[in-house]
């Protein structure tokens, strides 16, 4: 079924719209609330970085090469330029984009690819609201944190291709991840894309982004099946599909567990979320999530 992808406009708007009332929604998650009401880590304040802090009196302790001339010639007082202390821990984002991600089995229903890029991206604005630097892994731009930061980022969601080669682009060791996908390709696949990741070390969230029928299996019938992006391919077909559905459940469930045991073993956290479900529970599960990877 033919899905229109949403531009970068609208997917920027759908993600502000779920974040916008996000802080009363966590209201009673005291310990993000407290996160949320500190300023998120406590972050800011001076050290190594890029980005400018402020400016302050020089101190005979500091190096003459921190000294700002140009502040300095303003005035009596000798200034020394301070950057932002940043944290070693950014977080990455990952949307998966393969064909079987923009299925839908209801009008009613968004696509897989786009409930995850709204999540995904709400939760990225919610992160760098609170002064967290944020990137989609495969892209060119470093990571960038504030308002400006996250109309980038959005603008770099809209246009990623999800490419599963960008799983394997070079990252900071202990930086977090978010990984959205239906994880739907074979279970070995996935155990050495997290393996690899897990040993450079990286950790974080799988968000497993579940279209109902495809945990129900609600056919009848004479069913013809095909691969989303495989024309080529000659469709499935199952002859009475309601008698498939009990085996169908069964192998659902068990690629489902075996994703799930995989990240437990290797220290990542799993949140399932079906799309006929309010987009704002896998968001409040998300943010609760990386507030306890980043504490």
């Amino acid at each position: 079924m033919p899905v229109q992808t949403l531009s970068h406009q609208q997917l920027r708007q759908s993600a502000e719209n779920l974040a916008k009332g996000f802080p009363a929604l966590l209201a009673e998650a005291e310990r993000v609330a407290n996160i949320v009401a500190g300023g998120v880590h406590g972050r800011r304040r001076a050290g190594q970085g890029e980005t400018f802090w402020q400016y302050r009196n020089y101190d005979s302790s500091d190096s003459a090469t921190l000294i700002d001339w140009r502040r300095t010639a303003r005035g009596d007082q000798v200034y020394v330029r301070d950057n932002e202390w940043e944290a070693a821990n950014t977080v990455y984002f990952w949307r998966d984009g393969s064909s079987g991600m923009q299925w839908q089995s209801s009008n009613r229903l968004p696509s897989k690819h786009e409930r995850a890029s709204v999540i995904t991206l709400a939760l990225a604005s919610l992160l760098m609201r609170a002064g967290e630097r944020c990137a989609i892994i495969g892209e060119t731009e470093r990571p960038r944190a504030g308002r400006i930061g996250f109309e980038r980022l959005s603008y770099r969601m809209s246009k990623s291709q999800g490419a599963s080669e960008h799983l394997d682009a070079k990252i900071p060791a202990h930086a977090k991840m978010v990984i959205a996908s239906d994880f739907l390709e074979d279970k070995d696949i996935w155990r050495q894309r997290i393996s690899r990741l897990s040993g450079r070390p990286v950790s974080g969230v799988l968000l497993h982004i579940i279209d109902p029928a495809e945990e129900s299996f609600p056919y009848k019938g004479r069913l013809e099946m095909t691969l989303p992006g495989l024309s080529k391919v000659a469709p499935f077909i199952v002859g009475r599909a309601e008698r498939a559905q009990e085996e169908y459940q069964r192998k659902f469930l068990a690629h489902c567990e075996a994703l799930e045991n995989t990240a437990k073993r290797l220290g990542w956290t799993l949140i399932r979320h079906r799309t006929d479900r309010p987009a704002t529970e896998a968001l409040t599960a998300l943010y609760l999530a990386m507030s306890g990877e980043l504490a």
